[in-house]
């Protein structure tokens, strides 16, 4: 069948100095595990899940999520900032990919502020797309466009990793 993993990002900005981060993974309506946002650590929700990968891959996992975190918040603040968008404010994410029964797989990553869609990946040819076309949304879809890092990153983890890691899941998750 088609399976579908996905990571839900909440990070709320209280102020400039303030954010805090909640994240959720899931593979159709399983909940894989949850992002704690005080320990910044993985926890996971089903036993078979730390089987899927060993603990060293599981580690980079953890290691890029948090890195990612990091520079995401970073950016969004960063934008907020010299935009001058009032605080509070809540960006969310979802992230994920959908395996095929053809082992063919699609990403996507889909970006809200304040509950509205805001930014979308076209995760074939690389692009950011506004879904809100405000000077905070051409910032931040700018920024994304140009940096190259997270894009090879982006790039990597839906155009190669999908599909092993959703099979891994489903193997470990029978």
């Amino acid at each position: 069948g088609t399976f579908t993993v996905r990571l839900l990002q909440t990070s709320t900005f209280q102020n400039t100095s303030f954010v805090e981060t909640d994240g959720l993974g899931l593979l159709e309506d399983i909940e894989l595990g949850y992002f704690d946002k005080h320990t910044w650590s993985i926890h996971f929700s089903q036993p078979w899940v730390r089987s899927a990968l060993s603990r060293g891959d599981w580690d980079t996992v953890e290691n890029m999520i948090k890195i990612y975190l990091h520079r995401f918040n970073h950016l969004i603040n960063e934008g907020a900032m010299q935009m001058e968008v009032p605080y509070p404010f809540v960006a969310q994410c979802n992230i994920g990919c959908v395996l095929y029964p053809n082992r063919t797989s699609q990403g996507f990553f889909y970006v809200g502020y304040n509950g509205q869609d805001f930014l979308s990946l076209n995760t074939k040819n690389v692009t950011w797309t506004l879904s809100q076309d405000t000077k905070f949304s051409r910032y931040i879809q700018s920024f994304f466009q140009n940096y190259t890092a997270f894009t090879k990153t982006v790039e990597v983890v839906f155009n190669e990793s999908c599909v092993i890691e959703i099979e891994m899941l489903l193997h470990y998750g029978k």
